[in-house]
């Protein structure tokens, strides 16, 4: 349940970004199916390719302090966009920031769902 919850939180930050931005961050068609399924394949982008190219780059995240985590963090929001139908990048600088955002909401969303739950 934790889980689904977590996927609607990470699917309102995407839908969320796009909306108060009027697609100047990032283009997505609609909530269902195109959210829903980006943050399905943001978490497992997310859990499979970004430990990868995060130990790859960790020479040039170290000699930047930490700021090429947000590179990378942007990389798979354009991964996302290229295999989900609806979802588009508009530049590099508006996916970093929409990368940031949605990782602040989804944070504090999913520590919320994980609050919530332990209340039983």
């Amino acid at each position: 349940m934790k889980f689904i919850l977590r996927m609607l939180v990470s699917a309102a930050a995407l839908f969320g970004v796009a909306y108060l931005s009027n697609g100047a961050l990032l283009l997505v068609d609609a909530f269902w199916p195109a959210a829903v399924i980006a943050a399905v394949v943001l978490a497992v982008v997310n859990a499979l390719i970004k430990p990868v190219v995060q130990f790859f780059a960790f020479p040039v995240t170290v000699l930047s302090l930490g700021l090429f985590s947000l590179v990378i963090s942007a990389l798979m929001l354009y991964i996302v966009a290229a295999l989900v139908p609806g979802v588009q990048t508009t530049g590099f600088l508006q996916t970093v920031v929409a990368s940031i955002i949605i990782s602040i909401v989804s944070a504090v969303g999913g520590k919320l769902v994980d609050s919530g739950s332990d209340r039983g």
